[in-house]
């Protein structure tokens, strides 16, 4: 996979974090770095964590699976990237505060990265260089979501779905490429 290729999923897997960051960022009354660096560090943290633990599980069932695993990939990213899509397209308001306690931010970190623990299996049977990865992906969330907070605390919630949006169709038209070069190649 090259660095083009993971920095495209990156932008793609952050998108729910950015969307979550908005939120964060719109509630805050005024702007503030501290909590900004913070938010980045557990959205970052944990699109670092979920595909490293989704790798882990996937390596151990790669062998019984490579003749289809392009479809796994293709199925796992079109099923996260719809339900982007559809999250992004529904209109609903996320309640958010803009608390960073952990008890306000482990739930928020889990729910926007466990379609990161996918594309960790899906690295599995890519034979991706783990550890660059999700170090990769952390950074790209990390500083998204520091993005996200003070985009939110200018701009207000009008980009969320949109980035929502984005995010899904980015992971399924990577769903798609990885299929048709399996298949063509």
């Amino acid at each position: 996979m090259s660095t083009y290729e993971l920095f495209i999923i990156a932008v793609g897997l952050s998108m729910d974090a950015l969307a979550v960051s908005i939120c964060k960022g719109l509630s805050m009354a005024k702007m503030s770095w501290k909590k900004a660096v913070i938010i980045g560090i557990w959205f970052g943290g944990f699109q670092a964590l979920m595909p490293l633990i989704g790798y882990l599980l996937g390596a151990q069932f790669e062998s019984k699976i490579t003749a289809f695993d392009h479809w796994i990939a293709f199925i796992l990213l079109g099923l996260i990237g719809g339900n982007m899509v559809r999250e992004g397209l529904s209109g609903e308001e996320e309640n958010t505060d803009d608390s960073i306690s952990i008890k306000s931010m482990l739930p928020l970190a889990i729910a926007t990265s466990i379609d990161a623990l996918a594309i960790g299996v899906t690295f599995a049977f890519l034979r991706v260089t783990i550890f660059s990865a999700v170090s990769f992906i952390g950074v790209v969330t990390f500083l998204l979501s520091m993005v996200g907070v003070k985009v939110g605390n200018v701009f207000g919630a009008k980009y969320k779905s949109k980035a929502e949006i984005v995010g899904g169709i980015i992971l399924i038209l990577m769903g798609v490429k990885i299929l048709v070069e399996h298949l063509m190649g």
